[in-house]
């Protein structure tokens, strides 16, 4: 008896002081902000990442706990503060987690759920096989329409190179699928690319966006939210 007592006062212990924990800090690597930094550098464990080849049904019960930010779908939140990544390209997915587990992009929200204290190489390889094998919802917020003609036309002068003219990206090159994004996370996100709060940002996109209005970026990101891509089959 007694020593069922003493086991059940240590787990009581354990939870208590588990549940005041502070969260893990996130680590910080050298960023935009850095004269030397190459935006599509890679750690040794993204060069391992990108080599290897992802499960979908273990990246399916892995991403349980990515759910409750992204949802189950992986839509995301039409206000903003999560994008959609539902059929996202592998290796876009695995550079951004990469990064945060790294520290290059700064996300204290997404880094306890997402660093290698949590996930391990090959669940970040199964959670990014199984969000890119996921269909585009096609239900995502768009923006007010207002300007869809000044719109198109940046995208076509400054974005289309590198997401393509269906927003379609390049997994080759690290540039993510922009068809189908969310207007409000497209504006917070090219909002701070410009003002250099995104540190693992693309130099290439930080010149093509650094004179741009608030009323540019509304407008471009609500013409990129209303673009669609084929669905897969």
């Amino acid at each position: 008896m007694k020593n069922k007592f003493l086991i059940s006062l240590s787990l009581s212990l354990f939870a208590l002081s588990s549940a005041h924990a502070a969260p893990p800090i996130q680590p910080k690597a050298a960023g935009i902000e850095s004269s030397d930094y190459v935006w599509d550098a890679q750690s040794s464990e993204e060069t391992q990442l990108l080599k290897m080849k992802g499960d979908p049904a273990r990246g399916q019960i892995a991403y349980q706990g990515c759910q409750g930010c992204h949802k189950p779908d992986a839509s995301g939140r039409p206000d903003g503060t999560y994008p959609q990544l539902a059929g996202q390209h592998t290796s876009v997915l695995i550079k951004q987690m990469s990064d945060i587990r790294e520290g290059r992009r700064d996300n204290q929200k997404m880094y306890p759920f997402a660093g290698k204290h949590v996930v391990d190489t090959q669940e970040v390889a199964d959670i990014a096989a199984y969000i890119n094998s996921l269909p585009l919802p096609g239900n995502n917020d768009k923006g007010p329409g207002n300007d869809l003609v000044r719109g198109k036309m940046l995208y076509e002068q400054d974005c289309v190179v590198c997401h393509g003219e269906r927003g379609e990206g390049h997994a080759g090159k690290f540039y993510p699928a922009t068809a189908g994004q969310h207007y409000r996370y497209l504006v917070h996100q090219v909002v701070a690319i410009r003002d250099g709060n995104r540190r693992n940002a693309n130099p290439k996109m930080v010149k093509a966006v650094k004179d741009y209005s608030a009323s540019d970026i509304d407008a471009v990101a609500d013409y990129i939210s209303r673009i669609e891509l084929p669905k897969k089959n």
